[in-house]
């Protein structure tokens, strides 16, 4: 596997039922940097990274991640995932929840200490300090989504991956994650994918992976995807690539009738 890379994928696909979610799909992850998969609801987002993290079922193709095969054993400590629903225990306080979590992750009495400190520097790290001992019931749903974000955090991760992780939070906390976002890509070396379907937020990323019905439109950076396209957003560069994949689609069938 190319090493400049933290996934590679040729011709992903993935079936569900008698209908085809990813089809064919190539792409790549750089290492060190933050990769938007950005696209509207239902375009195969989360399937995409379910993919990655080794969830989904009726995977084929080639999807290597850090070096392994998706799923790989290897790369259950490697890899942080935050799903659209905060995975957190609401009868536990923050703190107890990452506990729990970390001495999953690294279980035994020798690695107390530091599983203690991993949890400090998590909460730490998405400014929740002050309601480390609330119980997760008790926080807004932002709180909430934050809880899980630290979990991901803990061990310091290579690959983080999180599915829309701004959704429904205010604008102040979206740009204070963002920088969070982009301290662990230029501080730690870590690289993370993150989706989401505000395009706004494709101006924040290093590179873009544009999805629609399943495929990947483009992947690239924002500057170049606006200088292909003559647009001056990511958004408008987004809407005139699908305008042409629904040309090329409609040519194509003009053809074979």
């Amino acid at each position: 596997m190319d090493q400049s890379s933290a996934v590679r994928a040729e011709g992903l696909t993935v079936t569900r039922g008698p209908r085809t979610v990813l089809r064919g799909i190539d792409f790549t992850v750089p290492r060190g940097q933050i990769t938007g998969l950005l696209g509207p609801s239902g375009c195969g987002k989360s399937t995409l990274m379910r993919s990655i993290v080794g969830t989904q079922a009726k995977v084929t193709g080639t999807l290597d991640v850090l070096g392994h095969p998706a799923g790989h054993p290897k790369l259950r400590t490697l890899i942080g995932y935050v799903t659209q629903a905060p995975s957190v225990y609401d009868d536990l306080t923050v703190r107890q929840n990452l506990e729990y979590f970390a001495a999953i992750l690294a279980p035994g009495h020798a690695a107390a200490d530091q599983r203690h400190e991993n949890v400090s520097r998590a909460i730490d790290d998405v400014d929740l300090t002050s309601h480390a001992d609330s119980l997760a019931g008790n926080l807004s749903g932002g709180q909430r989504s934050r809880v899980s974000l630290a979990v991901a955090l803990l061990g310091t991760p290579q690959l983080l991956v999180l599915d829309e992780p701004t959704v429904g939070l205010d604008p102040v906390l979206r740009r204070d994650l963002w920088s969070l976002f982009h301290t662990i890509a230029d501080q730690r070396g870590a690289t993370l994918l993150i989706s989401s379907h505000v395009m706004d937020e494709a101006e924040r990323c290093h590179r873009l992976l544009l999805m629609r019905e399943g495929q990947i439109l483009a992947d690239d950076t924002p500057d170049a995807l606006r200088t292909r396209t003559g647009s001056e957003t990511v958004e408008a560069a987004f809407l005139h690539l699908v305008d042409e994949a629904v040309a090329a689609a409609a040519r194509e069938k003009e053809t074979t009738r």
